[in-house]
């Protein structure tokens, strides 16, 4: 299990969405303005809670969560 963490600045997202990234991505620690989303088995399950939580476009980390990126 992995932990996870949302970046709540869409605008920093050519396609405008929050993205998820895991502990493992080099951007995981440069995040300033994020959300911890907590341990996750894979991807496709923070994202899930992601979007739980209310950002309806949240979408993975082309980088570190490549399965669950859609562009």
């Amino acid at each position: 299990m992995k932990n996870y963490r949302i970046n709540k600045n869409n605008n920093t997202n050519p396609g405008g969405h929050n993205e998820v990234h895991n502990q493992d991505c080099r951007y995981y620690n440069q995040l300033t303005n994020y959300e911890y989303l907590g341990q996750h088995p894979n991807c496709y399950s923070a994202v899930s809670e992601a979007k739980r939580r209310g950002y309806e476009r949240a979408d993975g980390c082309a980088i570190c969560s490549g399965p669950c990126n859609n562009g």
